[in-house]
């Protein structure tokens, strides 16, 4: 699937008093000999390596697992009937031993869980819940329906890098209110060549952090998964109502031989400069093997010339 990792700073989601605009409700950190959840909303998983590397990984890490009792099932493309990857998800979270749940791969489907979900498990059992691509979906989902923080990182099937274990264990063990600044590596050329982050706006912002892969909200849009404010696009003033913009990466998004369709950069000069907030391009967010784990919910400062965001709060309760 090709698709951007989005992230927005954005004003209070709700104006109607549902459980986000009381504040976020922020899961318990995660600690050396937890159980950790490994669910499949979406796509099937037809090669049991990946799945074997996880465990093992968690091992290493002091984890225990809990694999889902239907994540190596198969209808068509997805892992299984829509109501038993459900059931795996709602599983998880009513298991007092489960203290995270991590999505194991994306693709397609977990929007399709949704009216599957048992919203009344998940706001009494507040838990980390870690994906990215299609588990935005899921992110979304549950932070405006139960103001559960969630986290737009990497799935279980990521490679497992130093990269990416720093960010998890920074922002979900040690509870850091982080700063994420793309890495800058030391090559043979004059200047930094891979990473670079883009100001379209220059300026910082300040608001609750929203976001995840666009493709994946054009899906939901307008069904009331989404964080009250995130009903429509542009022509129904979503992105008017945003205080800063964070474009992510975009996985095979070039205009074609050419030049045959408006590029990424067209799309945010039409967009998202016309807005006229802070707004930086670039991040490592999305379909990259290193990215950031970032957390749905909670208040962070965006600096738009030095590429960064800036948590202003642990997104987990540390006890």
């Amino acid at each position: 699937m090709a698709g951007a990792g989005a992230a927005a700073a954005l004003p209070s989601p709700s104006q109607s008093g549902g459980p986000a605009a009381r504040g976020p409700v922020k899961p318990a950190r995660l600690k050396e000999g937890d159980t950790v959840g490994l669910v499949m909303p979406s796509f099937a998983q037809w090669d049991p390596v990946p799945l074997d590397i996880l465990l093992d990984t968690l091992t290493v890490l002091g984890l225990k697992a809990r694999v889902g009792k239907h994540v190596f099932d198969r209808r068509g493309y997805f892992a299984g009937r829509d109501e038993d990857r459900a059931a795996d998800l709602n599983a998880m979270f009513a298991d007092p031993e489960v203290k995270a749940v991590h999505c194991v791969r994306g693709g397609w489907g977990a929007a399709r869980l949704l009216p599957l979900v048992d919203w009344n498990t998940i706001a009494r059992n507040p838990k980390i819940l870690v994906g990215y691509s299609d588990i935005t979906a899921l992110l979304l989902s549950f932070y405006a329906r139960t103001g559960l923080v969630t986290f737009h990182g990497p799935v279980g099937a990521s490679t497992w890098n130093a990269f990416n274990l720093d960010w998890m264990k920074r922002v979900l063990w040690n509870g850091e209110a982080a700063t994420f600044a793309n890495v800058k590596e030391a090559s043979d050329t004059l200047v930094p060549v891979k990473n670079r982050t883009r100001t379209i706006t220059p300026g910082k912002a300040r608001g609750r952090l929203l976001g995840g892969n666009l493709t994946v909200f054009t899906t939901i849009i307008g069904s009331g998964y989404l964080p009250d404010m995130f009903t429509q696009l542009k022509l129904a003033g979503i992105l008017g109502q945003a205080k800063g913009v964070v474009w992510g990466t975009c996985d095979k998004c070039s205009p074609g031989e050419g030049f045959g369709s408006l590029t990424i950069p067209d799309v945010l000069d039409d967009h998202v400069q016309s807005l006229g907030v802070p707004a930086f391009s670039g991040a490592m967010i999305g379909h990259v093997d290193r990215q950031f784990t970032l957390p749905i919910g909670v208040q962070v400062e965006i600096d738009a010339v030095a590429g960064t965001i800036t948590m202003l709060e642990s997104a987990v309760f540390v006890p």
